[in-house]
């Protein structure tokens, strides 16, 4: 069961500085910061013993996952700063910090003095590359681990570089940070891995095997490598317990028209795992991939066929193999996996109805406890949610670290509550609750944003908007072939028209029982959104937001299913999509003003409600309570 949170993680591995890494809501308190000087001075060091006047420290891991383990919090460690995106670059006398709108607070509020944060997004400020390459001009040397960046990253980042006349992109192959941290950086996992049986998965790896062959077959390769954890997972049928949160474990695969080979710490492999994969799977050691993609690479240079990567792939992967040998595709066990089977899609409606039980028991709690005087911070609320997801059938555990937001904490959009400096829940403060769960059919995600007291009007009429853009999304219709991008302007434009706006996507790809984050689609404004249609068969979030700093955040989102729609006419010979509606909680009556809403989102309320009722109530028998707030939550508006 993965219960730490990485955050709470890196906090306890960010000692002794006297300071505590906290998300302290007083920004500007020496509370909430870490004192890099001294880390940044010993990295400093090590930059001039190699040369090197930029140095990079990226976020992700040697797989660029989102969300990682403890022992590739660099940027975290370096910088103090813990949200999951951003990058830092240090120079001999500068350090700076880059991240996007959702972490704009959280940043200001763990930075030191020592770091400049780049706003991503804003007018006039540089991206980390742009400032990079500032800094360089003069032909000054940029560094950065091969290991974490993509070999596509590396390959702009080089171009430019030669184009501002600054030195060399230099990949290393060790890791500045790594140095710096020593012997505290934690080990790295090695837990075993688990077999995800046909009853969850829904189709045998050999199957998969044989499609991916196909699509190896199909754009003239001679292999494909593959360094995205969750794609590893999905296509093995295997889970781990690496990364917080996501069931994947560290791990390289290498798929030929004759082989598949999978790259790990053989201590994970079980007999039974073994038994498993059988004679269908090679097991090696993880690092052995770079040696054997150079010899294969070499082997076949002289073959018309290249290895095939996707761009997620690393730097250090292509050099080992030569850059002049390989072709870049689009990932085609990314695109395999958004589409769910028949199997994974009734498990993610069962995993979504057993969560949504697990939240209303959670919200009518709370109301009860909160009315009666009870007192219970956002931390100790959020560990009696996980308590009630520990009850049902299939849990493993969180899909990510809780959400748990009173008051003004709310408008920090990925905030996370620390237990020494966290905030009460209040019945007369909008409480934002964004959670999810790793079930083995299925992974949740929901947001509900509610009040157990009176809101005021302002704060009713934002919910409101942002209901109706909620609702604008999942009542959509759209022909074949249509993108979540062209979507995004559905929840935006209620917002838009009151001059408001939220700065975060709509929406999200989510695995089943792997990543809560999943590519490749989005709703949003990213044009890669743009390059991928949304099939029957995909899940996505569907989640508007408004956040009024130092006051409250509102945010409503649900899980829908990308389904056939059928139209009273069918224009181009085309089929026209929809989206079915997975998460099965409430939306909060109290700070609905139903004169905002017109007769056609009154329906879609009510329906939905109606079916939240009929498909959760069997669990409260012998609960009133909860099945009297669930009654009165879902009656008609």
């Amino acid at each position: 069961m993965i219960s730490t949170s990485l955050k709470q993680t890196i906090s306890r591995l960010l000692q002794p500085c006297p300071q505590t890494l906290t998300r302290s809501m007083s920004a500007g308190t020496a509370a909430s910061r870490t004192d890099t000087t001294s880390r940044l001075a010993e990295l400093r060091k090590l930059m001039a013993a190699h040369n090197v006047e930029v140095y990079i420290v990226p976020s992700e891991d040697a797989h660029q996952s989102e969300y990682i383990a403890p022992v590739d919090a660099r940027r975290a460690f370096i910088s103090g700063f813990t949200g999951s995106a951003g990058c830092a670059v240090v120079t001999p006398s500068k350090a700076s910090l880059s991240t996007d709108g959702r972490y704009f607070l959280q940043a200001e509020q763990e930075l030191d003095s020592n770091w400049e944060l780049l706003k991503q997004g804003l007018p006039d400020v540089p991206t980390w590359q742009e400032w990079a390459l500032r800094e360089a001009e003069g032909g000054k040397n940029i560094g950065v681990d091969a290991c974490l960046i993509s070999a596509a990253q590396a390959k702009s980042l080089a171009e430019k570089l030669n184009n501002r006349k600054g030195g060399e992109l230099i990949g290393m192959d060790i890791n500045l940070v790594d140095l710096v941290w020593g012997e505290k950086q934690p080990e790295r996992p090695k837990e075993p891995l688990r077999i995800l049986g046909l009853e969850f998965a829904g189709k045998p790896f050999e199957e998969k095997l044989v499609e991916i062959r196909n699509e190896i077959e199909k754009n003239k390769g001679s292999g494909l490598i593959v360094s995205m954890l969750d794609e590893i997972a999905w296509l093995f049928n295997l889970r781990g317990n690496d990364i917080p949160y996501n069931p994947v474990f560290f791990s390289y695969a290498f798929i030929t028209p004759t082989e598949a080979i999978l790259y790990i710490d053989e201590d994970k492999i079980t007999e039974k795992v073994r038994e498993n994969v059988g004679e269908n799977v090679t097991i090696k050691p993880y690092n052995a991939i770079f040696d054997d993609v150079k010899t294969f690479g070499e082997a076949t240079a002289t073959n018309d066929k290249k290895l095939l990567v996707t761009s997620s792939v690393s730097w250090a992967l292509t050099k080992s193999v030569g850059e002049n040998k390989i072709s870049t595709i689009k990932a085609p066990i990314e695109a395999a996996k958004a589409v769910k089977n028949e199997t994974e899609v009734e498990g993610m409606r069962n995993a979504h109805v057993r969560d949504g039980a697990a939240q209303i028991q959670y919200f009518a709690w709370l109301e009860r406890v909160l009315l009666r005087g009870d007192i219970y911070d956002e931390v100790s609320a959020a560990d009696k949610l996980e308590e009630f997801r520990k009850e049902k059938e299939h849990f493993v555990g969180l899909s990510f670290p809780t959400i748990s937001s009173s008051g003004s904490n709310g408008a920090i959009i990925h905030y996370q509550p620390e237990k020494s400096t966290c905030a009460r829940v209040e019945k007369d403060k909008i409480y934002l609750c964004d959670s999810g769960a790793q079930f083995l059919d299925g992974t949740t995600d929901s947001t509900r944003t509610v009040h157990y007291g009176t809101p005021t009007p302002d704060e009713k009429k934002s919910y409101t908007l942002v209901l109706k853009g909620h609702i604008a999304v999942a009542r959509a219709v759209f022909p074949k072939g249509s993108s979540g991008f062209i979507l995004d302007i559905l929840a935006r434009q209620y917002l838009w028209r009151a001059g408001l706006d939220y700065r975060h996507g709509t929406g999200h790809g989510v695995g089943s029982f792997l990543n809560v984050h999943e590519g490749p689609i989005g709703i949003g404004t990213r044009m890669q959104y743009n390059e991928v249609p949304l099939e029957v068969g995909m899940l996505i979030s569907n989640e508007p937001g408004y956040y009024e700093d130092g006051q409250y955040g509102i945010r409503i989102e649900n899980v829908v299913l990308v389904v056939e729609k059928k139209t009273p006419n069918n224009f181009g010979d085309k089929k026209y999509y929809g989206f079915e509606t997975v998460t099965m909680v409430p939306m909060c009556k109290k700070l609905t003003d139903p004169t905002m809403l017109d007769e056609d989102e009154k329906k879609w309320l009510n329906e939905y409600h109606t079916e939240v009722y009929d498909k959760t109530k069997s669990f409260f028998k012998g609960d009133e309570y909860t099945l009297e707030w669930l009654e009165r939550e879902t009656s008609p508006i």
